[in-house]
């Protein structure tokens, strides 16, 4: 048990050294490329500072954050009750920063002509409650539904605030990111799925109306900047702490206008905009 217990604290003690040399940001998917970007153009100008991204999703960055695997968690989630008692039983004291707000966009193949959804539908859609395109005025075809897994913050996201809190339809594929979901819809004219207005490259957006008497809105940055688009959110940064140091450095400067020109050119509207 000693040898184990040594073993243990062996490794914590590499991985906090492995940590000291490097800026580690791990997390939210749908943040990712956004961070890399970050990362680039920081390290242009800080040729000392070594910044590793990876993504994983919201609650795999939360987890590391909480083991003291990362420096910073990209998240598009809060903490939940769950995990902010576990962090609190680790002496972990969760500092959070908001670096951008993000849509989320329901994505169409570009030849359904579905033009827009109300939250009510997207609801029924993702609930099984409609399984058919002809019940929402399209062709007489089943409707194929992408989502994402549960590990990330865009799922948890879209069940709380879309579904109700409802489950999802178990027929409802989950993939790994958002390019991936991307590429799924982009490959089958019945599918539809959700992510970041960032993503879409290869499909379509639905417009998204309240309720049936509403002005349909599509997910462009201007219309998450004034939530007019009903479905909009908050991405986070997380750390343990304030930051200090190379960190502190690099959060100031993603904070600063130069980070926030990079949030709008990766899709994102930057928070001085709210």
């Amino acid at each position: 048990m000693r040898r184990l217990l040594a073993e243990a604290f062996l490794i914590l003690a590499l991985s906090q050294a492995a940590l000291a040399g490097q800026i580690t940001v791990k997390g939210s998917d749908t943040m990712v490329r956004l961070c890399q970007r970050l990362a680039e153009e920081y390290m242009k100008g800080h040729k000392q500072t070594v910044i590793q991204v990876s993504g994983g999703g919201s609650s795999s960055g939360i987890a590391a954050l909480i083991n003291g695997a990362t420096r910073v968690c990209a998240s598009s989630r809060l903490l939940t009750d769950a995990e902010i008692r576990i962090a609190a039983t680790k002496g972990v004291k969760v500092h959070q920063l908001v670096v951008a707000l993000d849509g989320i966009a329901i994505y169409l193949h570009k030849n359904n002509p579905i033009v827009d959804l109300t939250l009510g539908q997207l609801r029924d859609i993702y609930t099984d409650r409609i399984t058919n395109w002809k019940d929402l005025g399209g062709p007489d075809q089943p409707i194929i539904l992408y989502g994402r897994e549960n590990n990330s913050g865009t799922y948890t996201y879209f069940q709380k605030q879309i579904l109700g809190g409802e489950d999802y339809a178990e027929r409802c594929e989950p993939l790994p990111g958002t390019a991936s979901v991307v590429h799924a819809v982009a490959h089958d004219v019945n599918g539809i799925g959700y992510g970041g207005i960032a993503w879409a490259t290869t499909i379509r957006y639905a417009g998204i109306k309240v309720n049936d008497s509403a002005q349909a809105v599509l997910p462009s940055a201007a219309n998450v900047s004034d939530r007019s688009y009903p479905i909009s959110r908050e991405l986070y940064l997380f750390l343990n702490g304030e930051p200090t140091g190379e960190t502190k450095e690099f959060i100031d400067w993603v904070l600063s206008s130069t980070g926030e020109k990079i949030v709008v050119e990766s899709g994102f509207v930057p928070v001085r905009a709210q």
